[in-house]
């Protein structure tokens, strides 16, 4: 029967790799948006907590406006000066000094600083209480020094500044919790996962319906083939198909996207393996129970956003409110998802996905075993 069983599978890859829509759904369309995803969430690593801040200095801005440009990257801005009104006019985010700004300042007259900047409001909220602790910052190293007797130059801001803090705050997290993963890190496995899931459950499955409505599979059921063979060579096809998927997503996002698989990268290939299985089993079952092509795709494309949105695949889950992590943990999707994480992003050995592993090789054999029950030559 194994000879049978390769037999069949075979003649469903070499079908299905001669579909166009194979080639560029399973290879083409993965790289498109593992880069449209991950650059548009962090690129190739976290957010490092840095917001670029273009300033415009008016004339004779003095050393002041050196010392609080200073004060604004210990505040994590990185600073680029526009001399242009009208490239700085559309910078996102814009800090304008007035003219003689150092002058205006020793001389005890009022400064005026104007800040614009766009964003959602949480985020420029937070940029404007760092960029206040700058400005303020500042101020009271100038009125310290002046009551000190000193004549606030450069010199005396940068004495005040190394001289021993009496009170320092150590902050650490309580307890456990790591970063969830951005950029590249989170788009590339998440869209394999998702789109394993939309291939198999779309040409993979499609390929049962219209073998089952050319007669295909009634000719089948003629040959020497036992029904249990020809439901085990469609599963492997469908398998290889998943298996030849992730290794090449897998490969593509090393190589051009440079992205850390993690220290126990035969957990990681263990993980990929057994979702495979379940996603084929996933793909025998919806081309057993629907009558269509159209109705097919329909369930497999719909499917396929569902649990990857709901999944984990789109965004990471860590960020969304607990009820959906804890939905995740119901989706095959959300299975392979937060394996990745842990192996991946959250430095867990790699038997904190021995549950994932079994929970999904479980769930394979039963929707096999209950697609071979429903299969029909016709």
């Amino acid at each position: 029967m194994l000879r049978q069983v390769l037999y069949v599978a075979r003649k469903d890859l070499k079908f299905l790799f001669r579909a166009r829509e194979t080639w560029v759904w399973a290879f083409l369309m993965p790289i498109v948006f593992f880069y449209f995803i991950g650059a548009t969430t962090g690129g190739g690593g976290r957010w490092n907590g840095k917001s670029w801040l273009w300033i415009h200095e008016g004339d004779a801005p003095g050393f002041l406006a050196e010392q609080l440009e200073q004060r604004l990257a210990e505040q994590d801005f990185v600073i680029a000066n526009v001399a242009d009104p009208d490239s700085f006019a559309m910078a996102p985010r814009r800090l304008t000094l007035p003219a003689q700004f150092t002058d205006s300042l020793l001389a005890g007259r009022p400064v005026t600083l104007l800040y614009h900047g766009s964003g959602d409001a949480e985020t420029s909220a937070f940029r404007r209480v760092k960029l206040m602790r700058g400005v303020y910052g500042l101020l009271a190293d100038v009125v310290v020094t002046g009551e000190a007797g000193e004549a606030p130059t450069a010199a005396a801001l940068a004495a005040l500044d190394s001289m021993p803090r009496a009170l320092s705050l150590d902050v650490s997290a309580a307890g456990e919790y790591h970063d969830p993963p951005n950029g590249f890190q989170q788009a590339v496995p998440g869209i394999m996962v998702m789109f394993t899931i939309l291939i198999l459950g779309t040409s993979g499955a499609i390929l049962l319906v219209i073998e089952r409505r050319q007669g295909l599979l009634r000719r089948l059921a003629y040959t020497p083939i036992p029904r249990l063979g020809v439901v085990a060579g469609k599963w492997l096809g469908k398998l290889v198909l998943g298996l030849i998927q992730i290794g090449f997503a897998m490969v593509a996002g090393t190589l051009i996207f440079h992205v850390q698989w993690g220290a126990h990268f035969g957990a990681v290939l263990a993980l990929m393996f057994t979702y495979a299985a379940l996603v084929a089993s996933l793909g025998m079952l919806l081309g057993s129970v629907t009558r269509s092509e159209g109705q097919t795709a329909v369930l497999g494309v719909l499917s396929a956003n569902v649990l990857g949105a709901l999944g984990g695949c789109w965004w990471p889950i860590e960020i969304t409110p607990p009820f959906m992590q804890k939905l995740a943990l119901f989706l095959p999707t959300g299975w392979a998802m937060d394996g990745l994480h842990k192996l991946m992003s959250f430095g867990r050995g790699a038997g904190s996905v021995t549950p994932h592993i079994v929970g999904m090789g479980l769930l394979s054999l039963l929707l096999l075993w209950l697609s071979a029950r429903i299969f029909r030559f016709d």
